[in-house]
């Protein structure tokens, strides 16, 4: 099925560049991708007199880490948002941010008579009292007295949050539209770094007879300088020679990288939430390689594994913002 909507994606758009082709074409299907955990989105709505602009960013982190800028008329509903955010991007320093033009106001400001006629009652009672002469602006004074504003908090009606909600969901689709782009980009540059390290795999295996033959001339040069030529038995030689050469063998480890790079890939196409499980699986190459360094006993290969931890290292930094 993914080949045949591959087919006829081809067929009704040209686009430069191959790698191109398959970024956009994998970001815009349900063929499960990995995704990055960089994400951009933005929806703007409107009801009634009210503009919402929703802005959602996300970055790479460990969990859920999620930051939220609403109106305070919606602080009731910030779990909901919570929720459907967190449901949808999984994980991540998430950032969202809803923000209102035109806004009516949401807070509707009346006075209180009652109030107002007992400020003004005893007033003017303590001024026929005292023979005090009210000021002509008294009424600005009494405004100005505790409990003489109520201020009466407009609620947001439910069409006017479904309508938030979809606003919010339009920009999560974009933000989950973007990590899908970003996933396929570093897939392909990780994938490379994997090969790589599976290159040079075989580019070990061409200096190995070199070697061994390299430790056996040595250890027979140092027999005979310290005991002599005729002292040395050759049979015990050989039995001693392949004990050592058995400590210095990394076949194993070269066969269990090998597995560990083609799991790593296979890893990758699963889809998206594959980042923890791809960080676990670097940790076991890192042992393998490791080891051959320890065991290679030959500068040429401790050259070649230094390389090969060089890449590692590149590929543990880019699965730092692998979902």
């Amino acid at each position: 099925m993914f080949f045949v909507e591959l087919k006829q994606f081809m067929k009704i758009r040209v686009i430069r560049g191959q790698n191109y082709l398959l970024l956009h074409f994998l970001s815009k299907t349900n063929y499960p991708t990995m995704k990055s955990m960089t994400g951009f989105g933005k929806s703007e709505c409107a009801h009634d007199k009210r503009k919402f602009i929703i802005e959602i960013k996300t970055l790479n982190s460990k969990q859920a880490d999620l930051i939220t800028k609403i109106p305070n008329s919606y602080k009731d509903r910030e779990l909901e948002i919570r929720n459907e955010i967190t449901s949808r991007l999984l994980r991540g320093k998430i950032e969202l941010y809803v923000t209102v033009e035109d806004e009516v106001e949401d807070m509707m400001t009346q006075f209180d008579e009652m109030a107002i006629s007992s400020y003004y009652r005893q007033l003017t009672g303590i001024a026929a009292r005292n023979n005090i002469p009210l000021p002509s602006d008294i009424l600005n004074s009494i405004i100005r007295m505790p409990d003489v504003l109520k201020l009466d908090r407009m609620e947001p009606d439910e069409q006017e949050w479904q309508m938030l909600l979809g606003g919010i969901r339009q920009a999560l689709n974009q933000v989950d539209d973007f990590r899908k782009q970003e996933g396929v980009a570093l897939m392909e540059d990780i994938e490379s770094r994997i090969k790589l390290i599976e290159s040079y795999i075989a580019e070990l295996e061409k200096h190995e007879p070199h070697r061994i033959e390299i430790v056996k001339n040595r250890l027979r040069q140092n027999l005979i300088e310290y005991m002599g030529e005729n002292v040395v038995d050759q049979n015990r030689f050989e039995q001693e020679l392949i004990y050592y050469i058995e400590k210095m063998d990394v076949n194993e480890e070269k066969v269990r990288l090998r597995n560990h790079c083609s799991y790593f890939v296979a890893t990758m196409n699963e889809g998206d939430g594959v980042g923890k499980k791809l960080g676990f699986i670097t940790q076991e190459m890192g042992r393998e390689i490791n080891t051959i360094g320890s065991k290679a006993n030959n500068a040429d290969m401790q050259q070649i594994v230094i390389r090969m931890k060089d890449e590692l290292e590149k590929v543990k930094e880019q699965i730092l913002n692998v979902l």
